[in-house]
């Protein structure tokens, strides 16, 4: 009787070590041969046989992810849930939109990293979602994809469809599985790229060429981008009237509404970024200088080059003119295209000439930059106020856009005005404000009055690093680029 309790043991034993085994090496009990069942007891067998239940229970059950809401740079915690593009219950596939987030510097789209349903919203609109805190919860079946790895893709949604469709408040990009996938990798928002192909869709070309833009890296030539013909003489907008007298101010459209009740509002968004840029700002000891330009060549030169920027699709205003002749004057004056630190203690010279344009907005100002205006032609910067523009009407201008200018120049004369005292953007040092251009009496080099196009600029800079010597000297360079464009042939590379 012992030697058969001793065999009855060692059989126990055994049968929980191969069980074991089979259980590390995520095995089912089905696997096992019947002839060695005969060895195991019944607590072996229901041990075993409850593990292999709850490995098929995890998987078909799916596991609850945090989507948390990740780092987006720039120094940002908190940002304001804008729109949700989900609901409890929707089914995402990986790099579809979740929502829209707006932080005090730009409007951003996060996007799914996993496949899965959504379970839970964490907030509601205008609500402050924090970096670090969970977005929302999704129900995922594929246990591999939970990894902590960065939650926030700053791409539209994508879907797999072989040319995409996206449409983000309107905003509707075409492109195909390669050219997303390009772009992913080097975070670049589809929304963001100006597409050269047929109804404007997104080419390789176009996301190398933005690549480009960024880094200030020169490409081969791209080929050449399909050309729009011009409209119609019916279909083109009618003329301006050659009047140009004082123009009467167009009534509200909608009427005002006196509530009689005071209202508190908190201060977001860009009115808070504003609000930490001033407040810096009131640091710098600044300084002003003004000067008025004659216009009279650039504005022909203008009318000249619109039809031919029109037949590439382009809006030709005058302000690639201003800022690639500041560009020009930037090589020749480097400490305006620079930034010191807080102490003033280190000053840094921009290789980049990202030179930024205010934009009034219902959002608030804001102040996307041009990237590497040096390598720029005036038909490229053109064409990239054109984007800037429309994502900035639109709200959807990227992190990228608003972010690393190293010149500022604010066009107050869009709205009305000839003089300004323009604040300065830390950490840059110099900034301009463009009044509207008259036409007003002058003399010629005879004594005759003739009609000129006048504009007023104010220059604004930091007096710590920039004497007013300096500042008159870039100011009569600019000055003199547009007052004889033709000029700036010379210097064009």
């Amino acid at each position: 009787m012992a030697a058969v309790r001793a065999l009855r043991s060692c059989g126990r034993t055994a049968g929980r070590l191969i069980c074991v085994h089979h259980i590390r090496s995520c095995s089912s009990v089905r696997f096992i041969k019947s002839k060695y069942m005969s060895i195991f007891d019944k607590s072996a067998f229901k041990f075993s046989h409850q593990h292999r239940l709850f490995r098929t229970s995890a998987i078909s059950n799916g596991q609850i992810v945090q989507f948390k809401l990740s780092d987006i740079g720039e120094g940002i915690t908190e940002v304001t849930v804008k729109e949700w593009y989900v609901k409890e219950g929707d089914s995402v596939s990986q790099f579809d939109s979740i929502c829209e987030v707006q932080s005090d510097k730009a409007s951003v789209t996060i996007t799914s990293r996993y496949d899965g349903i959504i379970r839970k919203l964490h907030y509601n609109l205008d609500e402050i979602a924090y970096v670090g805190k969970p977005l929302v919860d999704i129900e995922t079946d594929a246990l591999k994809d939970v990894a902590s790895e960065e939650d926030v893709v700053e791409t539209p949604a994508v879907s797999h469809e072989e040319h995409t469709h996206q449409e983000i408040k309107g905003h509707k990009t075409l492109a195909t599985p390669a050219v997303r996938r390009l772009a992913m990798e080097n975070n670049i928002k589809l929304s963001e790229v100006v597409g050269t192909g047929k109804d404007n869709r997104i080419l390789k070309e176009d996301i190398l060429n933005y690549l480009a833009k960024q880094t200030g890296a020169i490409l081969p030539p791209s080929p050449k981008p399909e050309i729009i013909p011009p409209l119609p003489k019916s279909e083109t907008a009618p003329a301006a009237p050659k009047d140009k007298g004082t123009k009467i101010p167009i009534p509200i459209s909608k009427p005002i509404v006196f509530a009689g009740k005071d209202k508190t509002e908190a201060v977001t968004g860009f009115h808070k970024a504003m609000v930490k840029t001033m407040t810096a700002a009131l640091k710098i000891p600044h300084f002003g200088y003004c000067d008025e330009i004659d216009l009279t060549q650039l504005v022909q030169l203008r009318e000249e080059l619109k039809p031919l920027a029109q037949v590439r699709g382009v809006k030709l205003s005058f302000m690639p003119f201003f800022i690639k002749a500041a560009s020009l004057g930037l090589l020749h004056y480097p400490i305006l295209n620079a930034s010191v630190d807080e102490n003033c203690q280190n000053i840094t010279y921009k290789a980049s000439h990202n030179i930024g344009v205010a934009m009034d907005t219902e959002q608030g100002l804001i102040v996307p930059n041009v990237k590497n205006v040096q390598v720029c032609s005036v038909f490229e910067i053109a064409s990239e106020l054109n984007r800037l523009l429309t994502l900035g009407s639109a709200g959807q201008l990227g992190t990228n856009d608003l972010t690393g200018g190293t010149f500022t120049l604010s066009n107050i004369g869009t709205i009305g005005g000839t003089y300004a005292k323009p604040v300065i953007l830390p950490p840059e040092v110099a900034i301009g404000a463009l009044g509207k251009i008259q036409v007003l009496p002058r003399f010629n080099g005879k004594g005759e009055v003739f009609e000129a196009q006048i504009m007023n600029v104010s220059w604004s800079a930091d007096h710590r690093i920039i004497d007013g010597a300096t500042m008159a000297r870039f100011s009569n360079l600019w000055k003199s680029y547009l007052e004889k464009p033709a000029s700036m042939l010379l210097d064009l590379k």
